[in-house]
């Protein structure tokens, strides 16, 4: 169940309308605007400012699509070592193929995708032959010639000059991607530089969502973004160029500050005069902090999303995505708000689950996990792992059975169904286990459903568990995880394996 609002999207989409508006007729009419963060389903934005439209970028869009062109890059790095997007479990290259589709639902259209710092790398080139054979347009970028400290170098044909020129029609020209050093700078400056050989003042700008200047430095949204960007090292600080230049106290990050000097002497070098900017901050445009309706939900969303991203931290160290600094850097941010992670509310009946699963002796081959659920109405239910079901198969059909008010001695799934995929799994499929993990068991509940006026009242109540929070005692099982994940519930787990088995299919 959503949280309180604390968020006000058409205050937000309506002031950056025109702040992206205002920007653009100080250039030609010409600017590239580099999207920072996620263009869709932005999903910590959501669960740090309660209220948010994860998509609420792609309506600004909508509002913008006569006036606007949009250019996809992905770092050809990120395709060759397959980087993952974790909220959707797939990599950066079939997100960005996603992202063309969810756009074209919305109306709108990619113009191109850049591969940067191409090198013929085999993935890459296999993704660019993908993309071109469904008559997509794809250009390559090689890494710029003499960047950062060689500017005359850079700003040359040699440098921005090497890559393609790509033709757009409208005055606003949207540079995205799926993710952090996906290449979308150079893109705008190389866009920049082709322009002005053109003849045409063009500008650039950057539409970045976190950190939000306007709050405080320690302001937990902030923090928040630390802890989200700790794998890649980012960490904010006070824009020490706008301080000097306005004497004001503003919030910006580590990668932005550090290379407003080089971008600052590039912008000169293309076109001469005075530097538009002074600072970072100027060149961002955002007013995300100036739609926020209530600070202390906003705050207490962020603290729960800095324990979260501790717990995902975690996990993915003991499954060897991670390094112990990540680890080290979010549990220092949670110690700085003195909290524990049992200030997670569903951590500590998931454990309590986890101990009464042992005591029953309900567990299966030795494993006993547990998994709470916090229904958002102040009710917390509790599951744990069985010989027939996961720990989240048995949490999410008891959760469906509270919301829908069913008695516990009413059974949603009849022994015949639960017998039947358990078959299915074993002397079909040859697998070894026999309990159903949460999609097996969701599929046997809308199997039931067909004869079940219980079970089909209980699907009924599935779409209330979007943005509830679970925790579980051990990592979920990929058909777990993607049941959670449809579910669009907000997850953690202890960084314990629910099996003993390394390979799990």
């Amino acid at each position: 169940m959503a949280a309180n609002t604390a968020f006000d999207n058409e205050k937000y989409i309506q002031e950056q309308i025109s702040e992206i508006l205002e920007r653009a007729k100080k250039f030609d009419n010409k600017l590239y605007l580099e999207f920072g963060g996620k263009l869709l389903f932005d999903y910590h934005a959501s669960r740090v400012l309660p209220g948010y439209d994860p998509n609420v970028k792609l309506k600004l869009l909508q509002a913008l699509k006569d006036k606007a062109d949009i250019l996809l890059c992905i770092y050809a790095g990120d395709i060759e070592r397959k980087k993952m997007r974790a909220d959707f479990g797939i990599t950066y290259d079939s997100d960005a193929l996603k992202l063309i589709d969810d756009l074209r639902g919305w109306g709108i259209d990619v113009l191109g995708v850049v591969i940067t710092r191409f090198e013929n790398q085999p993935s890459a080139l296999q993704f660019k032959y993908k993309l071109e054979r469904r008559n997509i347009r794809v250009y390559t970028h090689q890494y710029t010639k003499g960047y950062p400290t060689d500017i005359d170098l850079i700003v040359s044909d040699e440098g921005y000059g090497a890559n393609e020129y790509i033709e757009t029609d409208n005055p606003l020209v949207i540079v995205t991607g799926p993710g952090p050093g996906s290449g979308k700078l150079a893109t705008s400056l190389s866009q920049v530089y082709h322009e002005y050989k053109r003849g045409i003042f063009a500008g650039y700008a950057k539409f970045e969502t976190f950190p939000i200047w306007s709050l405080p430095l320690k302001h937990p949204v902030n923090v928040a973004y630390e802890a989200a960007t700790a794998d890649i090292r980012d960490f904010n600080l006070i824009d020490p160029f706008h301080l000097e230049a306005y004497n004001q106290k503003t919030v910006n990050y580590n990668r932005d500050v550090e290379v407003f000097p080089v971008l600052k002497r590039i912008l000169k070098k293309i076109r001469g005069g005075e530097p538009y900017y002074k600072s970072p901050t100027d060149m961002g445009v955002n007013r995300a902090g100036f739609a926020i309706t209530d600070d202390p939900a906003t705050q207490e969303a962020s603290k729960q999303e800095v324990i979260r991203r501790y717990f995902r931290y975690r996990c993915e160290y003991v499954m060897g995505l991670t390094d112990k600094e990540t680890v080290q850097r979010v549990e220092l941010l949670v110690k700085d708000f003195n909290l524990d992670l049992e200030y997670r509310p569903v951590v500590e009946p998931a454990r309590t689950a986890a101990i009464k699963c042992r005591e029953s002796g309900q567990g299966n081959e030795g494993i006993f996990c547990g998994a709470a659920i916090d229904l958002g109405n102040g009710s917390i239910v509790t599951g744990y792992n069985s010989p027939k079901f996961h720990a989240a198969s048995s949490l999410i059909l008891r959760a469906v059975k509270h919301l829908a008010e069913i008695p516990d001695r009413i059974k949603l799934l009849p022994p015949n169904i639960v017998e039947s995929v358990r078959n299915l799994k074993t002397k079909v499929l040859n697998e070894k286990t026999l309990s159903l993990d949460l999609v097996e068991a969701l599929i046997a509940l809308s199997i039931s459903a067909n004869g079940n006026p219980a079970a089909q009242l209980a699907m009924e109540k599935l779409e209330e568990l979007q943005g509830c929070e679970v925790h579980m005692t051990h990592i979920p099982t990929p058909g777990d995880e993607a049941g959670l994940r449809r579910l669009g519930v907000n997850l953690t787990s202890d960084p314990n394996f629910s099996t003993k088995d390394l390979f799990i299919s």
